[in-house]
């Protein structure tokens, strides 16, 4: 329990000085919203001064820091810019599509990349091990905006099996072959993703599993002559499993962040998508929010994956 306490006191320490610092980034840079305006001949300068007040931005940064961290306690992020509809409304759509696609990445990676490394271990100099290398180099190398294009060109537009982009097809759909549809449009996007996620985790497992297998007690355990399953299940599992949370835990920023290109290119209402969108239109209230969601999920991810390696590994308790 103190240490469920210690791990919430230090999410909520770095949630208030990610706002802090991403809060002073978005009004340092150059430009604003309303820029546009002032380059309009019929918008008067009293009209971009009564939009200011609005969103009170004609207050000092400091009142406008503390009046918008009052309201993000409350989850209220403000009005869009562009829309003019509430911030935390336009996230709420968009985020359990992002989750989905991250969290099915991200259990998909794991249970493929622990397969393939250790696979890649036990058949060390061998054929298999090479071509598993080879796969998680690709994988490693590939930027994730041209691995998309490729999808789209031969699994699209080719062999016409899945939609090039979107969340939904044109023919409305309801109940369960909503859900179907949608799953449909996200097989290429989700699988970018797995490929993409896969190169490093192979290549951290299979070194990870060739340094067990040379330890002692793995030496030990093979003396007593006891079967590959046994081997896998009482030496090599327990001994990966605490780095590989870990390292799964400091993936998620780079998953999230990933959001952001694929979800553009494949055209899916998600968060990354509406970032992109929010960036290019300078919608300040919308990036905020963003940002801030974006961190936390991060931070909570982090924090579970710490609270799973301590489940993994109780001698960390005494440390």
């Amino acid at each position: 329990m103190l240490e469920l306490i210690k791990k919430l006191s230090y999410l909520l320490f770095m949630l208030l000085l990610i706002s802090v610092i991403s809060f002073l980034a978005i009004h340092s840079a150059p430009n604003s919203f309303f820029g546009a305006g002032e380059l309009n001949p019929n918008m008067t300068k009293e009209a971009i001064d009564k939009l200011k007040a609005v969103y009170g931005l004609d207050k000092s940064l400091f009142f406008q820091y503390v009046d918008w961290v009052k309201n993000m306690l409350s989850l209220n992020f403000g009005v869009s810019f562009v829309s003019g509809q509430d911030v935390s409304t336009d996230i709420l759509k968009r985020l359990p599509v992002t989750l989905t696609m991250n969290f099915i990445a991200l259990i998909s990676v794991f249970i493929l990349s622990l397969y393939l490394g250790i696979k890649a271990a036990l058949a060390y100099e061998k054929k298999t091990d090479y071509i598993i290398r080879q796969i998680s180099l690709v994988s490693f190398s590939m930027p994730s905006f041209y691995l998309a294009l490729l999808f789209i060109i031969f699994f699209s537009l080719k062999l016409d099996l899945f939609p090039i982009s979107g969340l939904h097809s044109l023919e409305e759909k309801t109940g369960f072959a909503n859900y179907l549809d949608m799953a449909w449009h996200l097989v290429l996007p989700i699988s970018v993703m797995i490929f993409l996620g896969l190169g490093s985790m192979i290549i951290y497992i299979r070194s990870l599993t060739l340094e067990i297998m040379k330890s002692d007690y793995y030496y030990f355990a093979l003396s007593r002559n006891l079967s590959k399953k046994e081997l896998l299940r009482y030496y090599i599992l327990p001994n990966l499993l605490p780095p590989i949370v870990t390292l799964l835990g400091l993936s998620l920023p780079g998953l999230l962040g990933g959001s952001v290109i694929l979800e553009s290119i494949f055209g899916i209402e998600g968060m990354g998508q509406l970032f992109y969108m929010s960036a290019l239109s300078r919608d300040y209230p919308i990036i905020m929010g963003t940002l801030m969601i974006t961190s936390f999920l991060t931070l909570l991810g982090n924090m579970f994956a710490d609270l799973i390696l301590l489940k993994l590994n109780p001698y960390m308790k005494r440390k």
